[in-house]
């Protein structure tokens, strides 16, 4: 008694049809879920950080510390 032989043609085509939308819609899914608990978040986090940030003062205070060698802190 012998196995019977595999069926091989159109295999891929069958396989195909059953894993390509489980692909894309987990892809999707992964992408939604990534968006709304990483980047969301960050551009929010971006968002009230600028809001109250004032360049000129954080300038001024990196100037005071001495980080810049081309401007002489006020007072020189």
């Amino acid at each position: 008694m012998s196995l019977p032989k595999p069926v091989m043609r159109g295999l891929l085509a069958k396989r195909l049809k059953f894993h390509l939308p489980i692909a894309f819609t987990l892809s999707i899914v992964a992408a939604a879920i990534f968006k709304y608990t990483v980047t969301e978040p960050r551009k929010k986090a971006y968002a009230d950080f600028y809001k109250n940030y004032d360049a000129m003062k954080e300038f001024n205070a990196m100037k005071e510390a001495g980080i810049f060698e081309s401007v002489r802190p006020s007072g020189e």
